[in-house]
């Protein structure tokens, strides 16, 4: 067969080439910057009052556990609509005695300054702690909290007036692992939160490892350990819980997890559950509950097992957001030095793309050891920004790595309407240091959110956002009745102008750590959500119209 010869000048035909090629090459290699770049924060912590330092029982041994650091919380336990500070602590490990027995921390917020209440809450659990979550388990109105641990874990219940009880022997969620992340999450929608806790490996202090890397001794890395099984338990009702890990589906593949976060990944209206390995590949449970707990692992075969390359890459922090604001939940990980934190994008069909570079956070990521992250609107613009925690394990990596730091700079990347984020270092995220967990939430109720960061033998970092005020926003508290009380897994979807978002309430989420339940919206130059809709997670569908900016409004279950 033969075809017609197209008659093109060359001129002319040089002249498409160009257009046809390098001018989206040229748009790609020019990333849209942020329509509003007015983010600043500012170091209150001394002016809190917070005095709290993280031990780690380092003594030279360089045990495993040492460089894991902790998890922090934000959350509201006296019900006075402000939000209160949880730090999770370490403790003594074999070759060292402190003086004083370490703590983990509660912190009342009362308003200009933060009030140590941990004595009189007792709250002051001993043991060495990593990470954290809440969520109201028997539905009496007062959120409760639980530690992971190196070790027996604790379960607090709030008693209503300002003290909790250790109830974890009685509701039967000890457990003796390595416990680092954990999630409240009502996967039967019963009504009931179950608890699903992550286990990281297998370690005996009496039995720890001696690694090195070129000479240099060094924390070892965990592929010298054997991995731990997960947890699920079940909610009984009662007070109590049953592990139902393996009857649920948990797999027994040792995954050495780290973060843990839930969320409807694939909008079919209930909870998934997300695990961030470290070597190891990645879980995603799809819930398939009904009336039982019966979750599937499909990390492998949607896309988010492995990093792009197929390598299993030191999954550290993992968090769900719209990014691109489409209507489906996105997931990130943090990952270590020399491996780019991966940006997985749903797309919308049951599977996902990791767009790391293509999204302008891959190439950043390189340089840092990576472990709290979010997707957080900071600028109140309508689009999701993202906040990475970075630090390194070993206090002496300049003597192994030319480009290696052990402290490290946090970073911000803000959204450029879904297109890509630009990182945005000039938002004074105060000095470097060897950070760990992350929470997010309107500390000083201003109308934005402020961060909280836990650091490795050092105090914690509260920044306080002092972004443009001239941007509007929105804040959601959801109460159940019918659901659970604290509303975990519902999701709210609001219309403003052009900009649809979708929020979930979520209990546990980034690296071990817990942010408020609240949900921030971002309205930029809108004074109203024209079209308000929760989807508790029970079924119920509820719709608001016309809701006016700049107000916390409180929503409860019909």
């Amino acid at each position: 067969m033969r075809y017609k010869k197209l008659k093109i000048p060359t001129i002319s035909f040089i002249i498409l080439l160009f257009i046809l090629y390098a001018i989206p090459w040229c748009t790609s290699a020019q990333p849209a910057q942020p329509q509003n770049q007015s983010v600043l924060f500012t170091d209150v912590t001394a002016q809190l009052g917070i005095q709290f330092r993280h031990a780690n029982g380092e003594s030279g041994q360089k045990y495993f556990i040492e460089p894991i650091g902790s998890g922090v919380a934000l959350f509201d336990f006296d019900n006075d609509n402000d939000l209160d500070l949880y730090l999770v602590n370490g403790s003594n490990l074999p070759g060292l005695t402190s003086p004083t027995l370490p703590t983990n921390r509660l912190y009342r917020n009362d308003g200009d300054t933060f009030t140590d209440v941990t004595v009189e809450a007792s709250v002051d659990d001993a043991g060495y702690g990593l990470g954290c979550c809440i969520g109201d388990y028997n539905n009496d109105g007062f959120t409760d909290l639980y530690v992971t641990n190196f070790g027996a874990n604790v379960l607090y219940r709030n008693n209503g007036n300002g003290t909790f009880t250790d109830v974890t022997e009685s509701a039967g969620v000890g457990g003796s692992q390595f416990s680092s992340g954990c999630a409240f999450v009502d996967l039967d929608t019963d009504g009931y939160l179950d608890l699903y806790v992550v286990n990281y490996v297998q370690f005996d202090p009496e039995t720890n490892r001696e690694c090195t890397r070129q000479g240099v001794r060094t924390y070892c890395t965990p592929e010298a350990l054997p991995g731990a099984t997960d947890t699920l338990y079940r909610n009984n009702g009662d007070g109590t819980f049953m592990d139902v890990t393996q009857k649920a589906g948990i797999s027994g593949a040792n995954g050495k997890g780290l973060g843990v976060v839930c969320g409807d990944i694939d909008n079919d209206g209930d909870s998934d559950i997300f695990v961030a390995n470290d070597t190891t590949p990645n879980f995603l449970y799809r819930n398939d509950s009904n009336p039982a707990i019966k979750m599937t692992e499909d990390a492998l075969f949607v896309g988010v097992a492995l990093s792009e390359e197929g390598r299993a890459y030191s999954g550290m922090g993992a968090n769900l957001g719209d990014f691109d604001n489409d209507g489906y939940l996105d997931i990130v990980i943090t990952n270590f030095q020399d491996q780019t934190n991966s940006l997985y994008h749903n797309t919308q069909i049951g599977f996902f793309n990791e767009v790391s570079f293509a999204k302008g956070i891959g190439e950043r990521s390189l340089p840092y050891l990576a472990w709290g992250v979010d997707f957080i609107d900071f600028n109140n613009d309508g689009w999701l920004d993202m906040f990475v925690a970075n630090g390194h394990l070993d206090n002496n990596i300049a003597a192994i790595d030319p480009i290696g730091t052990y402290a490290q700079p946090n970073q911000l990347f803000l959204n450029n309407r879904g297109i890509n984020f630009s990182e945005n270092p000039d938002a004074a995220i105060a000095e470097q240091k060897v950070s760990r967990g992350t929470a997010f939430g309107d500390i000083d109720n201003d109308g934005d959110i402020d961060i909280v960061v836990s650091n490795l033998k050092d105090s914690p970092t509260v920044l306080r956002n002092d972004r443009d005020s001239t941007a509007r926003w929105l804040r959601v508290k959801l109460i159940g009745t019918h659901c659970n009380r604290d509303a975990i897994g519902a999701r709210v979807i609001i219309v403003s102008g052009d900009l649809t978002q979708i929020r979930e309430v979520k209990s546990g989420s980034g690296y071990i750590s817990q942010n408020d339940l609240r949900l921030h919206f971002g309205l930029g130059n809108t004074t109203q959500v024209d079209v308000l809709t929760v989807r508790w997670l029970c079924g119920k569908i509820q719709t608001l119209q016309n809701v006016k900016a700049n107000q916390i409004l409180v929503i409860s279950e019909e």
